[in-house]
């Protein structure tokens, strides 16, 4: 299959997926998981597993050289996190990402946030037995990178000793005077 066609088919899946929703009042099962796999290897430069590997979805290059990428979605219709949970996290299979693709109502990619598995061993060892692997959004975006916005693209990557605020960007449009 072309890549014209599978960029034309998940354009497509979009559709179907946004007019299911408000239609039906719910999602479409897996639908935003095969969607955001999509997006995470087109904007973040991954390679997806094929034939499937169990615990992670993708291969990074670049940056990401080599890095065994879970890759997660989440629809936040309102653009409020709150009460949003992330899809469970397989903390007991091999990887060492967790990208989170969050999704506007009609299934284009909002922002994408990253998290390595060392800074997410280090929660799930605080965390009741269990919650293991259970976050929500807000906690997710709260110790996770920025790796691309809608507005700026992606974003560079960080040195491991540079200070860095994953704070959302005010965008004040009042002309100043």
């Amino acid at each position: 299959m072309s890549i014209f066609a599978v960029d034309k088919l998940i354009s497509q899946a979009r559709i179907l997926a946004a007019d299911y929703r408000r239609t039906m009042g719910k999602p479409l099962a897996g639908i935003s998981s095969e969607i955001a796999e999509y997006d995470a290897v087109n904007l973040l430069g991954l390679e997806l597993c094929n034939p499937r590997v169990s615990g992670y979805d993708a291969i990074g290059t670049g940056d990401r050289a080599g890095k065994r990428v879970q890759i997660k979605a989440r629809v936040i219709p309102d653009g409020k996190r709150s009460g949003q949970r992330v899809g469970q996290l397989k903390l007991e299979q091999d990887w060492d990402l967790v990208v989170l693709v969050i999704m506007d109502e009609n299934y284009e990619p909002v922002e994408v946030y990253e998290v390595d598995r060392e800074t997410i061993d280090e929660l799930a060892s605080t965390s009741k037995p269990g919650k293991r692997g259970a976050m929500s959004v807000a906690r997710f975006v709260a110790i996770g990178r920025l790796a691309w916005t809608r507005e700026n693209g992606t974003a560079p990557a960080q040195d491991a000793d540079e200070l860095w605020d994953n704070q959302p960007v005010s965008h004040d449009t009042k002309a100043k005077g």
